[in-house]
């Protein structure tokens, strides 16, 4: 069954136990008090798994991990994707929440309530890590291994986005220390390759198979990969072999690439659907996120991509039943393309108007363009209205079947946070990269078996610019586009692509470079004296 636990940590509380004078800041959590909160190895394990795919204790209804933040808007995921996507070229969002807009203009500043919310999330995170580490470090050498390396993925994304950060591996009242990207960078790296041995085998699975939805070798190997693909960025000294050599080895692996469809569902889309933990699909989800719509859920992880993406008297996606929306009931008219997206796969500009994405990937001529145009326009020239802008159907609570999941509002698609394609696009970039930049023979080979999966046509050769571009063919909405905008330098600072409301405006301007960082929340600034603010902020 696709739950983390039976029943979850009683009591636990566990915030950024750095000390409530440290780096809690605002927000009205409590550090844990071991001394009250009784809990075992196993709960506590699970805590650290589950907190990645619902925002508490008790589901999509219950009490958020981070507090002064609303509990469906705090889920790690849907923060991360907020941070990911809609600051760059992929997406954009209408709705009023505060700060929603200041990241699709790129104006996000230090105050910014959702970064402060996804900044917590990641340290509270690391707090459960660290909690689990200091009490139960010798109770199984595999969940051990486990749990650094969620600790290790959250120091990641936390460098990612902020740089120089305060870091710690203790349960401390003392204020962290800041630590230097680079040197961070190093912790990471070491910690994988320390935990590799101990991690299990690389082994595909799904959702009836023992282990399903923890992470092993693979995931270790594929953190490895996009931990040196950025290597430059982070530390200012490039490590496209090491990238390449990870990324092969997942390539390698017994995970594999979906390439059958079922019936009229092709094997992209179902990496996307309510029952992709039971397909073939499973085999290709190296790290996913477990969503049920009865014993997992969450507003903020596979709901946030189906609810959020939909607008339901516009997108009837299931070609078996034309009434039918995306086998929830939810379609919060949200999060659609950005036209710059949209001509990755038109780029004549001829995107036709009025079609469903199961007939729009026909046009485009490749299975991945599963984009909606009824009632919609190519251009976003309205921010804030859902049809200026083609319509997302990536995401569905189908089954292949054709049957939608067993809860009305929440979904059984599990949130594929990691899958075997993103190693054949870190080898094929990073060896293009120590070749002048233009793929390998080989590097041409792993784009070409992405494309072929999706039916579109093999390339005889590829740019850098051709692999951005397949990048986001490929993980478009999956949280990754403002990583691989900034190491392509197309992101902030002085560049030669601009997107709509790129920098504020609707025909897209530069705008600085200091915006590739975020700001540390004033928040933290204020409440630990040791770190110092991003430049620029």
């Amino acid at each position: 069954m696709k739950r983390y636990i039976k029943t979850f940590v009683p009591l636990l509380a566990i915030a950024l136990s750095f000390g409530t004078s440290s780096c809690v800041g605002d927000l009205d959590v409590d550090p844990i008090d071991p001394n009250y909160a009784d809990v075992n190895p196993e709960q506590l394990f699970n805590k650290c798994y589950a907190t990645m795919a619902a925002a508490g204790n008790g589901g999509a209804d219950g009490d958020s991990d981070v507090d002064g933040i609303d509990g469906g808007t705090s889920g790690y995921y849907r923060q991360m994707w907020n941070a990911q996507e809609l600051t760059s070229d992929e997406a954009i969002c209408g709705w009023g929440d505060e700060g929603i807009s200041n990241f699709c203009d790129n104006s996000y500043d230090a105050s910014h309530p959702m970064l402060r919310g996804y900044y917590y999330r990641l340290y509270t995170a690391i707090t459960f890590c660290n909690q689990y580490l200091e009490q139960f470090s010798d109770h199984d050498a595999t969940m051990t291994a486990e749990i650094r390396f969620l600790r290790a993925f959250h120091y990641y994304q936390l460098m990612d986005g902020w740089g120089n950060i305060a870091f710690t591996t203790e349960i401390s009242s003392n204020a962290p220390q800041q630590r230097p990207r680079a040197e961070v960078f190093k912790f990471i790296e070491e910690e994988l390759l320390d935990i590799e041995g101990n991690l299990s085998d690389a082994k595909a699975k799904k959702s009836t198979d023992s282990g399903y939805g923890r992470v092993d070798k693979a995931a270790a190997w594929l953190l490895l990969a996009r931990l040196y693909l950025n290597a430059e960025v982070y530390t200012g000294t490039p490590q496209w072999d090491k990238a390449a050599e990870y990324a092969q080895k997942v390539m390698n692996s017994d995970y594999k690439l979906n390439t059958s469809g079922v019936g009229v569902w092709s094997a992209y889309q179902m990496l996307f659907m309510g029952d992709n933990g039971e397909t073939n699909a499973a085999y290709e989800m190296i790290f996913p996120l477990l969503q049920d719509g009865k014993r997992t859920t969450s507003w903020g992880t596979s709901l946030y991509l189906i609810a959020g993406t939909w607008k339901g008297d516009l997108m009837h996606e299931n070609p078996l039943d034309p009434s039918a929306t995306n086998g929830t009931g939810q379609d919060w008219k949200g999060q659609r393309a950005r036209k710059e997206l949209v001509l990755k796969f038109f780029p004549s500009g001829n995107a036709p108007l009025g079609l469903p994405g199961y007939e729009m990937k026909k046009e485009a001529g490749d299975d991945r363009a599963m984009f909606s145009s009824v009632g919609c326009t190519l251009e976003n020239e309205e921010m804030g209205v859902f049809e200026s802008g083609f319509s997302v159907a990536k995401f569905t609570n189908f089954k292949t079947d054709g049957s939608s999941g067993h809860d009305s509002n929440h979904p059984d698609m599990d949130c594929p946070l990691m899958r075997k394609a993103e190693a054949y696009l870190i080898y094929a970039e990073a060896t293009a990269r120590q070749n002048g930049g233009n793929a390998t023979s080989a590097g041409v080979d792993a784009l070409n078996q992405l494309r072929l999966r999706a039916h579109a046509t093999a390339n005889s050769s590829y740019s850098l610019n051709d692999i951005l571009d397949e990048w986001s063919r490929e993980y478009y909405f999956e949280g990754l586009r403002r990583t691989c905008l900034i190491r392509f330098g197309k992101y902030g600072g002085s560049t030669d692509y601009q997107w709509s409301w790129k920098g504020g405006t609707y025909e897209g301007r530069d705008f600085p470079a200091y915006r590739n960082l975020f700001a540390i929340p004033t928040t933290d600034l204020t409440a630990n004296s040791n770190l110092v603010q991003n430049p620029g902020y």
